[in-house]
């Protein structure tokens, strides 16, 4: 497909894996070994990824796979999930990226899946083809010296020190369940598995390898390095199926001596401020999107949800880059909805990328509205709506793509 003069728009091959890897080692700036590929081969299938190339060079590279993630009311949707995207440095402002995106879209319109998702490098690029940021993260440290937890706080205990090669079957299942619960979390393939327990080098920060605190409901996976001559810890991953976990784990990671700080990300309603004496103590360092999403088919994609409470909306989405949009009838009771399209009037205008930042619960109609990329006839739908598309539980990103 030639959509650019000079540029043809098409499937990988087996010959463009050198160009492939140096452009996206040089789009990302990290190097990889060969082992390092050969995993990278088993979760994204090379020939799966739409190149860009002029002549036999590779000036543009999108890689994809299915993924089923878990949305509001515990359900699950095939999703489109995108990685590696890159444009060769010398080859910027010329429509790549939006030739080889026109492409991969298509792909995943014929697949007839409803959803697309990825990881964001940068956050300026991606509403113009429809995409908002789904979830939310915050970076935080604790200075675990004060740390003093409340005479309210649970003390369940559970929690053993353990080598991950030896529970890593335990670690899997605790993951699997965990999210079952919740939305923005993916099955994670065998491959992606593979990359956490191998632990390479390029991850580790200059830090130690992983040490694993365990409990039945879940896992602490985190690392020592240095930072101003004090000993730091930094969560890598933690997931917890119950709250006796999670002020298990918490009290563990609090309790390791010798350390100065705990570093973790946290979503915003996670409940260790609220387990200290001194909330403080949890200072929120960074504040970041951890996952970004696209309705592919906007009645498909609001079905396959869960809703908080009943609603009943029409919604004009407005679709910049495909055909997604339109205006759509929102009915919802006892958490299932029926959404089809419809001339009547709309009570709410919104952007697809708004929609899609509202799909998982995390970001809040009213703040859309206040921002004027929401539009609403009257408060009372406003209020509907929001309270419709809340959720119980925050989402969260499974596993980095």
């Amino acid at each position: 497909m030639t959509l650019i003069p000079g540029i043809t728009i098409r499937s990988a091959t087996e010959a463009d894996a050198a160009g492939v890897r140096l452009l996206t080692e040089t789009s990302f700036g990290t190097r990889s070994d060969e082992a390092w590929l050969e995993r990278s081969a088993r979760l994204f299938d090379p020939l799966d990824s739409v190149v860009a190339v002029e002549g036999n060079r590779v000036v543009g590279h999108v890689r994809s796979r299915e993924m089923i993630l878990t949305v509001p009311g515990e359900r699950t949707v095939p999703a489109c999930g995108i990685a590696g995207v890159g444009v060769a440095p010398t080859h910027r402002r010329r429509g790549i990226l939006r030739a080889m995106y026109t492409e991969q879209h298509r792909r995943t319109e014929a697949q007839g899946l409803p959803l697309t998702i990825f990881t964001a490098s940068e956050g300026g690029i991606y509403g113009r083809f429809g995409y908002g940021p789904a979830v939310r993260q915050n970076a935080v440290t604790i200075d675990r010296r004060f740390a003093e937890f409340l005479p309210t706080t649970p003390d369940p205990g559970g929690v053993e020190l353990v080598m991950l090669a030896d529970v890593t079957d335990r670690v899997c299942e605790i993951y699997d369940r965990w999210r079952r619960l919740t939305p923005g979390a993916q099955v994670r393939p065998e491959a992606s598995w593979g990359n956490l327990f191998a632990d390479p080098e390029r991850f580790r920060g200059g830090g130690s390898d992983l040490f694993t605190l365990l409990h039945p409901d879940g896992y602490a996976l985190y690392r020592y390095y240095r930072e101003d001559r004090e000993m730091v810890v930094d969560v890598v991953e933690m997931r917890t199926v119950t709250t006796d976990a999670h002020a298990a784990l918490w009290r563990t990671l609090c309790g390791l001596d010798l350390v100065a700080r705990v570093k973790a990300e946290l979503s915003d309603n996670d409940p260790l401020p609220y387990l200290l004496g001194n909330p403080r103590l949890v200072r929120t360092t960074g504040r970041y999107d951890g996952l970004w999403l696209r309705l592919m088919d906007v009645p498909a994609a609001l079905t396959a949800r869960g809703y908080r409470t009943d609603l009943d909306v029409v919604l004009a989405v407005t679709d910049p880059f495909r055909a997604a949009g339109g205006t759509f009838a929102l009915t919802v009771r006892n958490g299932h909805a029926e959404c089809a399209p419809t001339e009547r009037d709309a009570d709410i205008e919104l952007g697809i990328d708004v929609l899609g930042s509202m799909y998982l619960g995390a970001y809040p109609a009213r703040a859309f509205a206040a921002a004027n990329r929401l539009q609403a006839k009257d408060s009372g739908k406003l209020r509907a709506l929001e309270e419709a598309f809340g959720t119980d539980r925050d989402a969260v990103l499974g596993w980095f793509f």
